[in-house]
């Protein structure tokens, strides 16, 4: 197992290659853990890429019964969650994560920018007091479904509703259509699962801290499988975060939805 740290020269080579939207001229360091982790954010031969982050717990849980989630990523794996956000174009939560956590979005442990923050909110659930509405950084994009909710705004997209549940394929297409073409998909549970079982994810981060809660909620919801050969399986890199261990899961990801 490696161990990744990421040098001052490495970030800002990063942050270099992100405002020059992948066509910088850099000389990386490819043996480096951190560009090796980092860099397909970044330098980019296709026209789209997502990551998934999943922050959990040695028995693969991201919140207690009750529903408390904080301090279960160790203060690197939280770094490594905010590099991730410094570096992509978007950034994508169910509103049920808004709902349970209120979360920020935002880039706060490292320099860069804040990405565009987007809420799968179907049936405008999102409370009018959200963090993400009065915090820092510009109003969040929300996707929702044309059925439901016709109200319109800037800030909000229609999509068309599949069997009472929006595409990520489309959701996708609809952020690139916006310019935003490299995309982490952060939560909750639902939303990584329905990204990664339609088979819109390149690459899956599971951070594990080593602690062990025993009950709660998991990281990851798919559809129930009988057999281990059904099994989503990827080429996987592990790395030493300090903290917390980093898996490195890369998929092809099925561009036609």
């Amino acid at each position: 197992m490696q161990r990744l740290t990421v040098s001052d020269k490495t970030w800002q080579a990063l942050l270099r290659l992100k405002r020059s939207a992948g066509g910088a001229t850099a000389e990386p360091d490819r043996d480096d853990p951190a560009w090796q982790v980092y860099s397909p954010l970044v330098c980019r031969s296709r026209s789209s890429f997502v990551i998934a982050q999943v922050g959990q717990s040695l028995d693969g849980r991201v919140a207690t019964a009750s529903g408390d989630a904080r301090d279960i990523s160790g203060p690197d794996g939280i770094l490594h969650l905010h590099r991730l956000r410094a570096l992509v174009d978007a950034v994508i939560v169910g509103v049920g994560t808004v709902v349970a956590d209120d979360p920020q979005l935002t880039v706060r442990d490292v320099e860069g920018p804040c990405p565009v923050r987007v809420v799968i909110d179907p049936a405008g659930r999102m409370p009018s007091d959200a963090g993400l509405l009065s915090g820092k950084g510009p109003p969040p994009l929300v996707i929702r479904d044309r059925a439901k909710c016709r109200d319109a705004a800037d800030t909000i997209i229609h999509l068309d509703a599949i069997d009472g549940r929006l595409s990520p394929h489309s959701i996708l297409g609809a952020l690139a259509a916006r310019g935003l073409h490299s995309v982490l998909v952060e939560g909750g549970a639902n939303t990584i699962g329905a990204f990664l079982n339609s088979g819109q994810i390149d690459r899956l981060h599971v951070a594990i801290s080593p602690i062990v809660i025993g009950s709660g909620p998991a990281g990851l919801n798919l559809p129930a499988i009988e057999r281990l050969d059904q099994a989503l399986r990827a080429p996987c890199k592990t790395y030493d975060l300090g903290s917390d261990v980093l898996f490195d899961l890369e998929y092809r990801r099925d561009r036609g939805g």
